[in-house]
Order: C-alpha cells, then structure tokens, then sequence
C-alpha cells in the first residue's frame, strides 16, 4: 500500500488553505456546505471547514511541501535527529575527557585497584585481564599527555558542534546545512573506511552506509555543486512549485497542462 505522505502530514499537523484573489481559482478551491464554508487543503486536496488560513495572489501563496517534497523533507529531519543525537554524545565523550585529563593519576589508580578485585572472576572465566587487548589500551590512556588530551576534547567539542549545527539547519530544511552536510560527511567517509578495514564491527559498517547514503542522497535530490542544473534548476523548481500550489489543489481537468507547468525543470 502506497503511503500517503499528504494525507499523513494533514492528520498530524491539519490542513493548510488559502484564498486566491483570483476570482475564478477561489471559485475552484471553495466550497458551501451545510456546515459552512470549506476550502481544499494546499497539502493534500480534501476540503477543510472553516475560514481560510491566508488570502493574496495565487503566486504569493504559502509554498507547501507535497508529496515528493514532503518524502525528502523526513529523510532529511531523520538525518538531523542523527546529527544532533551524535553531537549530543560527542559532547559528553568530550567532557569526559577533559574530565580525565585534570584527574589521570586518581583515575588509574582507581582502574588499577578494579582490576585486581576482578581478577579472581577473570580466572574463574579463564581470562586474562594482564594480557587483555582492552585493558592495554586503557592503560595506554593514561600515558597521554595533558595537553594531548585538552586538545583532543576540544577538538571533540568543535567536531559535536558541526554535527549539532548540520542537525538544525537540516531540521530547518536550510540549503547551506545541506551543503555543510555533504562537504563535511564526505571529508570523514576515508577515515570511516579505513576504521572499518582496521576493525569490522556492526556500528561501523551502519555508520559507513548510512554517511554515504545520505552524501549521495542530498548532492542529488538537492543539486548540489551544479548537479543537475545547480541552484538555478533548484531555486526555479521550487519557484515553480509555488506558483502551482493553488492550481495543483483545485484539481486541473485530465490533459490540462497549467502554464507554470511547462517550465518545471525535469528531474
């Protein structure tokens, strides 16, 4: 079954209508009821009791993401619910760096101490803690400079807060995040890569896919860097859509091609 992606916004967020000055478009997007007057809905066509939400010409209506736009309008907040809950985290690993760095000495003697009570369970388990890969990286750690580690947890604070910015102004639906977006995902997929050669793991290969999914996705869907036609076929797509808004929702009779219709760009 085809999802509804109109009619699915409407129920959670109600309709949206408008009145053209137009007088024969207004004629078209109104209706008397019984219970009043109704007017048809920008986003999904059906018909909405009460007074209009806004009123003007035609070609100064509310540009209402429908269909196609509103199936890339999710894709792109479910990457910045992603953005945001990466830099969110990245935050708290950056903390606690900084944390360990003013404290190396106390925390090691503390892991220390740890280790030795649970050394007689390692052995009932037949492991060995001394010789545990990830007990020596740890031990390693505390073998860091302060400096080195100052640095890198501003460095984690400066790359969370790129992740934080991308997230919003993906939310946003703002052009520049989109371009943020891929420049800076794209920068990392090598070193993504090369973790993952490093070290195959479930999270890494997710990681991977989805970070190179979504570059690809948005160079695309969004014309970045001069893809299919750039800017200008994006900005006169979008021009377009707001011309045709009022026209699309009244509901143009089988074989009529609007006049704003012809020059949409292709996609």
């Amino acid at each position: 079954m085809k999802l509804d992606w109109n009619r699915r916004t409407c129920a959670r967020k109600g309709h949206i209508t408008y009145r053209p000055t137009e007088p024969d478009l207004a004629a078209r997007l109104h209706a008397s009821t019984a219970l009043g007057s109704a007017w048809r809905c920008l986003r999904c066509g059906d018909f909405a009791l009460g007074e209009p939400h806004g009123t003007g010409k035609a070609e100064d209506a509310p540009l209402v993401p429908r269909g196609k736009a509103l199936r890339d309008l999710f894709i792109l907040r479910f990457l910045a619910v992603e953005r945001i809950v990466r830099g969110l985290f990245i935050v708290l690993v950056a903390w606690a760096v900084w944390r360990f760095s003013n404290s190396q000495s106390s925390v090691q003697q503390l892991f220390e101490q740890n280790l030795t009570l649970f050394k007689p369970i390692a052995q009932h388990f037949h492991y060995d803690l001394d010789h545990s890969a990830i007990v020596d990286t740890i031990r390693k750690t505390f073998n860091y400079k302060h400096s080195t580690l100052v640095i890198t947890a501003v460095a984690l604070v400066v790359y969370a807060a790129i992740e934080i910015v991308e997230g919003f102004g993906l939310w946003a639906a703002k052009r520049w995040a989109e371009y943020l977006t891929v420049v800076a995902t794209a920068a990392f997929l090598p070193l993504e890569g090369y973790e993952l050669h490093e070290h195959v793991s479930a999270v890494k290969i997710v990681t991977l896919v989805l970070n190179t999914l979504a570059v690809v996705y948005i160079l695309f869907a969004k014309r970045l860097f001069g893809l299919r036609g750039g800017a200008a076929a994006f900005e006169a797509e979008r021009h377009s859509a707001s011309l045709l808004e009022v026209e699309t929702a009244a509901g143009e009779q089988p074989g009529e091609v609007p006049h704003q219709a012809a020059t949409q760009p292709q996609n």
